[in-house]
């Protein structure tokens, strides 16, 4: 019997990321490489990086380090180095870490099953750095990593914005959205693997097919979507704030498929700031935006992220930002800290904010965040909403599961107690308590006389869910 070569595929970084490791991991498949996390001695370390900003290109560089101590060990023959942190830093990395067999950049899913071959032959290190030109793989190629029930869809990749903070269009290119056909095959082929959940994701999912059709093509993206069958909820990821459409809004508005919950990040409120990070809007045709989501979908679930501390920005202008959290009253809120990143505009513009001051706002906003969010939290008390069950607390006698409200790794959870549904399975909740993040709820078509069992925070630490992951997530 032959033995296939082993590879232990890590991802680092975004879901963008994660799936294009899902499409190196099936072309390699195909090749007949054998995907194992959890093997001690792979042939091939490949890890997919994230360069976004500071920390993660120190993170991205920290697990290649202990890849390289692998293969020094004699615990791996390959250690093959790929994505964005490739893409951004170039030649430099081969001076960092000498030791790595191959550097590959973006957009070369579709080829790794030959990068790998030649990385495996060589003798010399192999660098494979192109302009960015996202190659789409085929779609049956792809290997899911997580649940069967819910998948990101990627609908295109790169970005034509020009955000002064952002170093994303230097190392992914230009936006080039995957043609309508073939995002509806992939919809299709997930859904019959299992999918009930699509997450479109892209650096802009608004600007989907201009660069294809001369007009953002969003909308009829989500109509053809919303009839795949199998398919039940469709949600929304990274939204661009002046691309939210009347169009767009009737349309979410008017599928059921489509979830009343929207990704759009907003980076901040002021006039000023938002000019200097080349962005559009204000914090009040921000507030518009949001009224016109909620006259058309009241139950919507808002999520953005902010930036603290982007140079130059003042005391009042930041006071600015936290009265726009109390009148927006949004759902879900991520903020970051501004990174100084090499080689964009902002990096350039005086007044950097001391990182003590940064650090310091950012925990304000987040204090001033997190009772809106329980209040918002709390109008769910008594109502019933689906629940998506995801898994089981340890013990077993709560299920774990998502809303409507809730997108995959970023958001809330529904707790339920006296639940026996099965990982996959929709179960209408009805909603007996709220706490900042999350809800608690039962069944809503039993009745239960049991008092309420209590539940720590240290016994819901983690979701039983099927060992699917290649990358050891």
């Amino acid at each position: 019997m032959t033995i296939r070569p082993t590879v232990r595929l890590i991802t680092l970084g975004c879901a963008k990321n994660e799936v294009d490791s899902e499409e190196i991991a099936g072309v390699l498949q195909q090749a007949g490489y054998r995907l194992d996390p959890h093997t001690r001695t792979p042939d091939v370390i490949i890890i997919n990086t994230c360069g976004f900003i500071e920390s993660a290109k120190q993170e991205s560089l920290q697990v290649i380090r202990d890849a390289l101590r692998e293969k020094r060990a004699g615990n791996t023959q390959k250690v093959i180095v790929a994505g964005c942190l490739v893409q951004r830093m170039g030649d430099a990395l081969r001076q960092i870490l000498p030791e790595v067999d191959a550097f590959v950049g973006v957009g070369q899913m579709a080829r790794f099953a030959e990068i790998v071959n030649t990385a495996r032959q060589s003798q010399k290190p192999l660098t494979d750095i192109q302009p960015p030109h996202h190659r789409w793989a085929e779609v049956t190629t792809r290997l899911r990593s997580r649940t069967p029930w819910s998948a990101y869809l990627k609908i295109s990749e790169g970005c034509d914005h020009q955000c002064t903070f952002c170093t994303i269009p230097s190392f992914r290119g230009r936006h080039v959205s995957k043609p309508i056909e073939r995002v509806l095959e992939e919809a299709r082929w997930l859904a019959q693997n299992g999918a009930k959940e699509l997450n479109l994701i892209a650096q802009d999912t608004t600007q989907y097919g201009y660069d294809l059709y001369r007009r953002c093509m969003l909308p009829d993206l989500l109509r053809e979507l919303a009839q795949v069958e199998g398919v039940r909820w469709i949600r929304i990821h990274y939204a661009y704030p002046s691309r939210v459409s009347d169009q767009l809004i009737e349309t979410m508005a008017s599928l059921p498929q489509v979830v009343p919950y929207l990704d759009v990040p907003l980076q901040h409120v002021n006039r000023d700031i938002l000019r200097a990070m080349r962005r559009p809007g204000s914090g009040a045709t921000y507030l518009r935006m949001i009224e016109r989501l909620r006259t058309a979908m009241p139950e919507i679930a808002i999520r953005t992220t902010f930036i603290v501390g982007f140079p130059g920005e003042t005391e009042a202008q930041f006071q600015e930002l936290l009265e726009f959290l109390q009148q927006a009253r949004l759902d879900r809120v991520g903020a970051f800290l501004y990174s100084r990143e090499r080689g964009t505009p902002a990096a350039e513009i005086p007044h950097q904010v001391p990182f003590r001051v940064k650090r310091e706002r950012y925990d304000r906003l987040m204090r001033t965040q997190q009772p809106i969010s329980l209040a918002r939290n709390r109008e769910w008390v008594g109502q019933e909403m689906t629940v998506l069950i995801e898994g089981y607390s340890a013990e077993g006698n709560w299920a774990i599961g998502r809303s409507h409200r809730d997108a995959p790794d970023v958001d809330g959870l529904v707790y339920v107690r006296a639940c026996h549904a099965v990982p996959g399975e929709f179960v209408s909740v009805r909603i007996e308590r709220a706490e900042v993040y999350d809800l608690f709820g039962v069944p809503s078509s039993e009745t239960l006389s049991s008092p309420h069992p209590k539940c720590p925070a240290e016994k819901l630490s983690g979701i039983l869910l099927p060992s699917e992951a290649y990358h050891g997530k």
